[in-house]
């Protein structure tokens, strides 16, 4: 299962009732972070998260309201006796990184490695490949070098042996290699693995972090299950290389996602109902992102709550 929670849904300037952008997100056992506004740390204790156990930072872009709480969060895995490495992505990383570590005269105890990510262009780029699950990337539309990320649990296939045996394909490494390339020759005829596999499609989410509408982002949202993308203020208002709530939906409704969570809310908006019946003019099924909104997400389930 897929845990989501959002530690800040805000954008530029905090307010009382959101902080600034970052999500958690966990799966199995590997936590993670897509941005890390300031304050990210702080909103993490109140959340009852366990910032120790996060392994994996992605970045967005490297403005200050994605980035600024990295220093504090690094300061205190510090001094907490850290020992693991921790990863941070983003684009031009190993600049950005490069310059936080020598803001001070501290040295991490731990190993900070810092991983570019492509930011132009049009490809779909694997930033990390797990067992279970990658983390996939692409650029985005943004005023400084910019991407968006997804993250998709890996497809399950389940061969059903008896089946199999019709087609003369035993238990072992046959199996193993269909599995692999899809398909086996057996005795001069071609066995897909469709024809004796159950495959169960793996769960996606997609962070578009900001961003102008983005064909880009369509792409890589493809039959996501979850949208998450900014919505940052109403059309005829809207900051330039940033995205409205109605283009918003109309990247869910490209995408064929299943689900839109909107986020990154200016502060000028207390209520930010107006911006969601906005969003489902095109996509009815927008709804807003809240700070400490936990979600739990499998391929057949959506469950919301709050986290502690």
């Amino acid at each position: 299962m897929l845990e989501i929670v959002f530690l800040g849904t805000g954008s530029s300037i905090p307010s009382k009732r959101r902080n600034l952008s970052s999500v958690w997100l966990s799966y199995s056992d590997s936590c993670m972070l897509f941005d890390c506004g300031e304050g990210t740390q702080r909103q993490l204790l109140y959340a009852g998260l366990n910032f120790m156990k996060i392994d994996h930072i992605f970045i967005t872009h490297w403005h200050a309201d994605h980035w600024a709480g990295l220093i504090g969060l690094m300061q205190t895995m510090n001094m907490e006796k850290r020992k693991r490495p921790l990863h941070i992505y983003g684009p031009e990383a190993e600049r950005f990184v490069g310059d936080l570590l020598d803001l001070d005269y501290w040295g991490p105890g731990f190993q900070v490695q810092a991983h570019n990510i492509p930011y132009e262009g049009h490809e779909i780029s694997v930033a990390v490949d797990e067992p279970e699950f990658q983390v996939l990337s692409v650029p985005s539309r943004h005023s400084v070098p910019s991407v968006a990320y997804a993250f998709k649990e890996k497809d399950r296939v389940n061969v059903d042996i008896e089946k199999a045996g019709l087609y003369g394909i035993k238990q072992g490494k046959a199996v193993g290699k269909l599995k692999e390339q899809g398909f086996l020759e057996v005795k001069g005829k071609k066995v897909k693995l469709e024809d004796v596999a159950l495959v169960k499609l793996g769960v996606k989410t997609v962070y578009s972090g900001d961003t102008a509408p983005s064909e880009n982002v369509v792409d890589l949202a493809k039959n996501a299950d979850l949208l998450i993308h900014e919505a940052t203020m109403e059309e005829d208002i809207v900051k330039r290389m940033h995205t409205s709530p109605r283009q918003a939906g109309q990247v869910a409704k490209k995408a064929n996602a299943k689900r839109l969570l909107l986020t990154h809310f200016s502060r000028r908006y207390s209520d930010v109902a107006p911006l969601v019946d906005e969003a489902k003019k095109e996509f009815p099924e927008a709804i807003a992102a809240e700070d400490f909104m936990h979600i739990k997400l499998k391929i057949d389930s959506f469950s919301i709550g709050k986290a502690k």
